[in-house]
């Protein structure tokens, strides 16, 4: 009977947590990616990521402290963005996906310098969350405070 009860909460209560988490991990990881991908991990870039994990995923400092260091060693194993991007076409609407790409863009202009292997993997990512080029331009746009 314990065995039916605990597997009971682990398909019906300790799943929608692993989604979360693999949600916020698969945001996490796509803009640290922008980060990491000019080869300059700057503080301004570091600072846009952590403001954006709090607005967007409504988290705490400490939690988006453990979330980049998480996100972090899973950007360094990644061999392609499509298991973030998966994570994020099965959990989130075309509002906040948009919402992600333009805080993509604000991550890459942080430092002041717009490097064109950041513009790159952003256009990727938008092809991979299935963002049309007029909401691509928008973002990029939004986050230039246009």
């Amino acid at each position: 009977m314990i065995d039916r009860i605990k597997s009971f909460f682990a398909k019906n209560v300790l799943e929608p947590e692993e989604t979360v988490a693999s949600e916020q991990l698969a945001t996490a990881a796509l803009l640290v990616e922008v980060m990491v991908i000019d080869g300059n991990l700057d503080e301004q870039e570091l600072a846009s990521i952590s403001q954006t994990l709090c607005d967007i995923l409504c988290l705490e400092a400490q939690q988006v402290d453990e979330l980049l260091r998480l996100s972090r060693e899973e950007v360094a194993e990644a061999t392609s963005l499509y298991q973030f991007t998966r994570e994020i076409n099965l959990h989130f609407k075309l509002e906040k996906k948009m919402d992600l790409l333009t805080a993509l863009w604000r991550v890459a202009y942080a430092d002041g310098h717009l490097d064109k292997h950041e513009e790159g993997i952003i256009r990727r990512v938008a092809d991979l969350l299935h963002i049309r080029h007029n909401e691509y331009i928008r973002c990029k746009l939004k986050a230039r405070g246009e």
